[in-house]
């Protein structure tokens, strides 16, 4: 009677240890390597013209499981004074207090409070918080994630006033930009 209970244990302890791993696996790094964050604005100084810019500085943790959503948590930081629109001075401009205020408020953050399945095969929503110079509002948006054995590609774009978060007095740029990420998160 010994044998099959020991058996019995062994096969409990190897799926404990299963599990385990399943899911340290499911924890990810995002850096700024293989990373994009994007945003598009149009500006109407003189004449409608499209100014993109960047920033650099992605820091976050991600967990993820296509398979177990309630679990899911994407929580990202970008610095602020990484800000590049190819224009000197119009980046730095865009530090100064009337815009991003960088040096009262250095990073940019975005927390899921809610991730859910699609329709469509790899596309997920992201439902959470957005901060900017100290301002938070709910954002909600799709995107795609593609888990492979050491990392998980995520993609998605969204819409948003910058006034709502305080950024930009001046009317000689639209209210709504566009930013569009691309995460590629390391395997912790």
């Amino acid at each position: 009677m010994k044998a099959p209970v020991s058996k019995l244990r062994l096969l409990l302890f190897s799926l404990l240890i299963l599990c385990g791993t399943t899911l340290q696996a499911q924890q990810y790094t995002a850096t700024d390597e293989g990373a994009t964050v994007k945003f598009t604005i149009i500006n109407h100084l003189v004449f409608t013209s499209t100014v993109n810019g960047y920033f650099k500085g992605l820091k976050g943790n991600i967990r993820f499981d296509p398979h177990d959503l309630k679990s899911a948590v994407i929580d990202a930081t970008v610095a602020v004074n990484t800000i590049s629109t190819g224009i000197g001075k119009r980046d730095r401009d865009l530090l100064e207090e009337k815009y991003f205020n960088a040096g009262k408020y250095p990073v940019m953050r975005l927390l899921s409070t809610s991730v859910a399945a699609t329709d469509k095969p790899n596309t997920y929503q992201f439902t959470g918080a957005l901060t900017i110079k100290g301002v938070t509002k709910t954002i909600s948006f799709p995107f795609t994630a593609v888990v492979a054995a050491n990392s998980c590609q995520l993609n998605g774009q969204f819409v948003i006033k910058r006034k709502d978060f305080g950024v930009g007095p001046d009317n000689a740029i639209d209210d709504k930009l566009t930013v569009v990420l691309k995460v590629l998160a390391k395997k912790q």
